[in-house]
């Protein structure tokens, strides 16, 4: 959907983030005791996930980001044909005293900018983490009210390192563009597949709503060999490297982050009569979750067996099953800032809401739900809180395949996890 984005200073840092859990062995199941056990778990569960990056803009009204975690780019962007020119300072980038950070684009040019077309007409604000933080899967969002308005163009994106654009890929978690009020687009870049050939998808909210109107939370999952797209919780889009016809995947490695607001552009096309100045995108939060390595953890069970995807299959309703560990994606699992254990891009999900005992697990759509919530107590059991029940290996059978549901906690064998 986009074309490139001309960045001006690009360095590389490593993020390494570990997904705990210890390894637990205990007796086979006994119902009656499952009320205590269920108990300890209530008590001592939490998310094993780790927050890698997070900013929520707080500080006096016009103070200038965290130096620390962003760095403001200037500039014009001739590849785009933008017209704003990006600058430095406070006046188009700062805090509202309020827990936000305002970025505003401008019609004017108080320092007689000159962009590639001549005097520049406008002017606005681009902010970036390169040489401060730098992910590798994780789940990435940002809660956000975009502007409205012909010709604007808010983004919140992300750009691999070292920058070859299109090689080095690019992955774009929210664009708007002004004359779509209700719709924003999610899309991936690379060698073959850049600019208006990007593979993507658009959101479009119901019953007319504009994004202007609210604030918003836009987010990718991004796991080895996927990158899953979603707008306040709900899943829109889904890409693997099934989805390039045969073109490089270029999303296995560090990312920085990007926040800016353009004005015009091939795109967006320019501003006209009817475009109010000046406009802001209002950022409330931006933060990057990850429980496990870069690559994924196992969840390690009965008989030092793994919670295993069947056939590595990520259709929705894909069994959850126990299988011998491989390595494998289909055993790669992290931990969602949401509480939600994550494979091939999709959720450990209770099958049908469920909440009674034998109600099975299978993969499918991260949508938030609370069967979908799962949490690791200091007793190693995975529970469902809203069945306050505990991930469970069928009939305590430890050959490959058995399927995997959710049972009252009794802390046997069968209920217990190595996470990571």
């Amino acid at each position: 959907m986009t074309s490139p984005r001309l960045l001006r200073r690009c360095l590389l840092a490593a993020l390494s983030t570990v997904l705990a859990g210890a390894a637990a062995v205990g007796p086979a199941r006994a119902q009656a005791a499952g009320a205590s056990a269920r108990s300890g778990a209530a008590t001592a569960a939490s998310t094993a996930a780790v927050t890698a990056f997070s900013d929520t803009f707080d500080g006096p009204a016009g103070a200038a980001v965290d130096p620390a975690k962003w760095q403001t780019e200037t500039g014009d962007n001739v590849n785009n044909h933008e017209r704003q020119y990006y600058t430095a300072g406070t006046r188009n980038a700062a805090l509202d005293g309020q827990g936000h950070l305002v970025i505003t684009a401008r019609r004017e040019n108080p320092a007689n900018y000159q962009c590639w077309y001549g005097t520049c007409q406008y002017t606005s604000a681009r902010l970036n983490t390169s040489g401060k933080f730098t992910a590798q899967y994780g789940h990435v969002e940002a809660r956000m009210k975009i502007p409205r308005g012909q010709g604007m163009w808010p983004a919140f994106w992300m750009l691999g390192t070292p920058v070859n654009w299109p090689d080095s890929g690019e992955i774009d978690v929210m664009e708007n563009v002004g004359y779509e009020p209700s719709t924003v687009h999610g899309t991936i870049h690379g060698p073959g597949y850049s600019g208006s050939g990007g593979i993507g998808a658009a959101y479009t909210l119901p019953g007319g709503q504009a994004f202007a109107d609210a604030f918003h939370t836009f987010a990718v999952d991004w796991a080895p060999g996927s990158i899953t797209w979603s707008v306040d919780g709900t899943v829109y889009q889904r890409r693997t490297p099934a989805d390039l016809g045969g073109k490089t995947w270029v999303f296995d490695k560090p990312f920085f982050l990007i926040l800016n607001l353009a004005v015009g552009g091939y795109w967006p096309g320019d501003p006209d009569g009817s475009t109010g100045f000046p406009q802001q995108l209002v950022v409330d939060s931006v933060s990057v979750t990850t429980g496990g390595t870069s690559a994924g953890g196992a969840i390690r069970g009965l008989a030092g067996k793994c919670v295993d995807v069947a056939g590595a299959n990520s259709a929705n309703g894909t069994p959850v099953q126990l299988y011998g560990c491989n390595g494998t994606a289909a055993q790669q699992w992290t931990v969602g800032s949401d509480g939600s254990l994550r494979a091939l891009g999709k959720c450990l999900d209770v099958t049908g809401n469920g909440t009674a005992d034998g109600a099975t697990v299978q993969l499918w759509d991260c949508t938030g739900g609370p069967n979908q919530k799962w949490a690791v107590s200091a007793a190693h059991d995975i529970v469902n809180p809203q069945a306050d029940k505990c991930l469970d290996v069928t009939n305590n059978s430890s050959a490959d395949g058995t399927r995997l549901q959710i049972w009252t906690c009794t802390g046997g064998a069968n209920q217990k996890w190595t996470v990571g």
